[in-house]
C-alpha cells in the first residue's frame, strides 16, 4: 500500500477509536443523538464543501448528488444501529465486531465483484487483521458482568453495524474513484443530507433533542468534529489505494479500542487482547508491503 495512504488510514483509526468512546458514553441517545452530531458535522463542513464546489475546476455532475444521497442513507442507518448497539451491548463486543465485519465483507466484495487484486501480502494482511479482531473480541467479558442476553445483543448489533460499514465503504470507494466526486464535497453534501433525513424525527421529539444537547454537548461536539476527520482521511486514502487494502488497515482502531477498554473500563483477559493486537499489527504490516 502507498505509504501516504497508509498514514492517512492509521491516523483515521486513532481518531475513530476516540470518538466511539464518546458515543458509548451516551449509550441510549438513539436517532436524536445521531441527528445532533450529524448536524454539527454539516454546519462545520458543509460551508467548506460549498466553497470547494464553486472553486472546483470540474463541472459538478448530477451523479455527485446521487452519490451523496446514497451515502447519507447508509450513514444514517449506520449511526442508528451503532448507537443502538452501544445502548444494549458492551463496547468490548460491539466495537470489535463492527470494525471486523466491515473489512471482511469489503475485501470479499472488492475481490469477488470489483476485480481488485491486493496481491498475496495484501490478502494475508487482511486475513491476519480479521483473525486478530476475532481474538480480541472472542469471549470478551462484558462490562459490569452483563448478562448473556446483553452479550448476544452486542454481537447482533456489532455484526449489523459491520454490514453497514461494508456498504458505505464500498459505495464511498465507487463515488470518489469511478464517479470522481471530490472527497470534501462528497462528505459535506452527504452530511447535510444526513441531517435533513433525520430532521423530521428530531422535530417530533424536540424535548429529547434539547435534553441530549444539554446533557451531552461535549460528546455531540466531539463526534460531530472528529467523525468527519476520520471519514475524510479514509476518503482521501481510497483515491490512492484500493478498498481491499484500505478497509482492513483501518482496523488499527480495534487494537486501540481493545486496549483502552482494558485499561479504562477495567476489563480483564489482557493477555488475549494483547495477543490479538499483535496479530492485527502484523496484518497491517503485511498490508503496507502490498
Amino acid at each position: 500500500m502507498n505509504g501516504w495512504a497508509l498514514s492517512l488510514v492509521l491516523v483515521a483509526a486513532v481518531v475513530h477509536a476516540f470518538w466511539n468512546f464518546s458515543a458509548k458514553r451516551v449509550g441510549d441517545g438513539g436517532a436524536a443523538f445521531v441527528f445532533l452530531y450529524y448536524t454539527v458535522s454539516a454546519m462545520v463542513f458543509g460551508p467548506a464543501a460549498a466553497v470547494l464546489l464553486v472553486l472546483e475546476p470540474q463541472r459538478p455532475q448530477w451523479t455527485w448528488l446521487l452519490a451523496a444521497l446514497v451515502t447519507a442513507i447508509l450513514h444514517v442507518a449506520y449511526g442508528i444501529v451503532l448507537q443502538r448497539g452501544y445502548a444494549v451491548g458492551d463496547l468490548s463486543v460491539v466495537y470489535p465486531l463492527a470494525r471486523g465485519t466491515g473489512p471482511l465483507l469489503s475485501v470479499l466484495v472488492a475481490v469477488l465483484f470489483l476485480g481488485e487484486d491486493p496481491g498475496l501480502p495484501g490478502l494475508v494482511g487482511a486475513l491476519l487483521v480479521i483473525a486478530g479482531v476475532l481474538v480480541v473480541s472472542s469471549g470478551a467479558p462484558a462490562e459490569g458482568g452483563a448478562s448473556p442476553a446483553r452479550r448476544r445483543a452486542g454481537v447482533f448489533y456489532g455484526v449489523l453495524t459491520g454490514v453497514m460499514i461494508a456498504g458505505y465503504t464500498l459505495w464511498d470507494a465507487h463515488s470518489v474513484t469511478e464517479l470522481a466526486v471530490p472527497p470534501l464535497v462528497y462528505f459535506g453534501s452527504g452530511a447535510l443530507a444526513q441531517s435533513l433525513l433525520l430532521a423530521p424525527y428530531a422535530l417530533r421529539d424536540r424535548a429529547r433533542v434539547a435534553r441530549l444537547w444539554r446533557d451531552h454537548r461535549r460528546e455531540v461536539l466531539t463526534i460531530g468534529l472528529l467523525s468527519p476527520v476520520a471519514y475524510l482521511l479514509v476518503l482521501f486514502a481510497l483515491r490512492i489505494a484500493p478498498v481491499s487494502l484500505v478497509a482492513p488497515a483501518r482496523e488499527l482502531s480495534i487494537v486501540l479500542g481493545g486496549l483502552a477498554a482494558w485499561r479504562v473500563l477495567g476489563e480483564t483477559n489482557a493477555v488475549r487482547r494483547l495477543a490479538g493486537s499483535v496479530v492485527v499489527l502484523a496484518g497491517i504490516a503485511a498490508i503496507a508491503m502490498a
